[in-house]
């Protein structure tokens, strides 16, 4: 039996040619016209449509809101399409196991098959989510990447060490492709804390002069503090120059600090669409990369697609993604704004202000909404702050909501502690708006809860309410 290996299925040179990298990039696409940047994604679009319009999750989604393939005529129609959910893609698991009916990859004889990688989400709301990769999806996604690096900086001669997970996790896989095969770094795939321990990815980077940290910036801010116990001192024993993660809403400043000055850059995407979008060398906003997605920001509730400046879910469709597991119009429920005005590195591409949040880990307070991840923002001024904190969340016997934000504060507790406590109360109160209580523990005290030496992403928010009853 003969079958196509990883590279001879898909046009690889066509590839590049949808997808440029480095200075085709910089200098080409992303200074096109808007027009032009339109021709390319409808282009891109009406393929997604066709192979979509085979796979039955589709035709499912689409006839239960009245809408047919042969409706969707261009990029201008894609208003008319349902938006989903990952609820939605769990629900096609759960009714068509064990790989679910969303990806059409069964569609193929089994030796003309494309090679799929199979990956899940991590599983921590339930049953992990599979997510499908082909080739061309993975090289797609390796490929922004790597852009991204490139277009924040990164240099041949850097020496890259990855915070990013591994195991059945899309991260950390992924980002050491995109370095292999579109950089001309070395690569240190450390992983988690659990993976190898902190220690020893201290004394990594020391022995290998590494220049570059790749990662959730949670960690990398956590080893800074490891570096230090270890008389370590980042900018001085440890070379590093960039940190080149997803930020969000935490302080660079602080970050920057803690790595002895180094640069700090975000960037954002997730296991399912691949990156999204990313800050340029002018650090002014996020460039959306519109050659590969399609970004709109919906108000959750109305399902109105927003076009100021109000914040709204980014609903993404992966214009990449024309044979395993389309993607259109999925909801990430990360919350953005546009951000508008003239780019100073003369792109045409949109911008965003980066993430603000997520929808659905939004507590309700008193008519107010608190976003769990927006808090690091206000946290990371106050310098008794240590960089970890989780939120809990709980109902008393009248139905009010509470939230208590659980903080790590540098230093052993001293006859300050609730006079800390209480002013840490009244900042997060005055700049959310709503009552909020606080707890203060050591450093180290919310490890358990947050699992941040085993998870890409900590875990923010212990939602302790009753769940309303199907």
């Amino acid at each position: 039996m003969s079958f196509p290996h990883y590279f001879e299925s898909f046009d690889y040179a066509q590839m590049l040619r949808d997808f440029p990298v480095g200075e085709p990039f910089t200098a080409g696409f992303a200074r096109a016209s808007r027009e032009q940047i339109r021709q390319h994604q409808n282009r891109l679009f009406m393929r997604c449509i066709a192979r979509a319009a085979e796979i039955p999750f589709y035709q499912r989604l689409w006839k239960n809101h009245g809408v047919e393939a042969g409706d969707i005529r261009s990029l201008d129609d894609i208003g008319r399409l349902p938006i989903f959910g990952k609820s939605d893609l769990m629900q096609s698991l759960a009714e068509h196991p064990p790989y679910g009916d969303y990806h059409g990859w069964d569609k193929w004889p089994i030796e003309n098959r494309p090679i799929t990688v199979v990956h899940t989400t991590s599983g921590t709301t339930g049953r992990p989510q599979v997510v499908l990769f082909s080739p061309k999806s993975r090289e797609v996604q390796a490929l922004l990447v790597a852009r991204i690096w490139r277009m924040q900086g990164l240099q041949p001669g850097d020496v890259i060490h990855s915070v990013y997970g591994h195991g059945m996790i899309n991260g950390g896989h992924f980002v050491r492709e995109a370095a292999l095969h579109y950089t001309n770094c070395l690569f240190l795939s450390a992983g988690t804390g659990k993976e190898t321990r902190s220690v020893t990815q201290i004394e990594l980077m020391r022995d290998m002069r590494v220049t570059v940290l790749v990662g959730f910036v949670d960690y990398i801010r956590q080893l800074a503090e490891t570096a230090r116990e270890l008389g370590l001192e980042p900018g001085r024993d440890l070379p590093v120059r960039a940190i080149l993660g997803h930020v969000g809403r935490e302080s660079r400043a602080a970050l920057s600090r803690a790595w002895g000055g180094a640069e700090v850059y975000d960037w954002y995407g997730v296991a399912d669409t691949g990156p999204i979008a990313a800050e340029g060398p002018d650090r002014d906003g996020m460039y959306v990369m519109e050659d590969a997605q399609y970004l709109e920001l919906v108000d959750d509730s109305t399902g109105r697609v927003i076009d100021d400046e109000r914040p709204g879910d980014m609903v993404v469709t992966s214009l990449y993604r024309d044979d395993v597991y389309p993607l259109i119009r999925f909801n990430t429920h990360d919350l953005s704004a546009w951000k508008f005005g003239h780019s100073a590195l003369d792109y045409t591409l949109r911008r965003t202000v980066g993430v603000l949040g997520r929808s659905d880990n939004m507590v309700k307070l008193r008519g107010i909404n608190v976003y769990p991840l927006a808090l690091a923002a206000i946290l990371n001024d106050q310098p008794e702050f240590a960089g970890e904190y989780i939120c809990r969340a709980s109902r008393d016997a009248s139905g009010r909501d509470e939230m208590t934000v659980i903080i790590e504060t540098r230093g052993a507790p001293n006859t300050r502690t609730l006079e800390l406590q209480q002013a840490f109360a009244e900042l997060l109160t005055r700049r959310v708006g709503v009552d909020i209580k606080t707890e203060l523990v050591a450093q180290g005290g919310t490890a358990a809860l947050t699992q941040i030496d085993s998870r890409q992403k900590p875990v923010r928010l212990i939602d302790e309410r009753p769940k309303a009853k199907a």
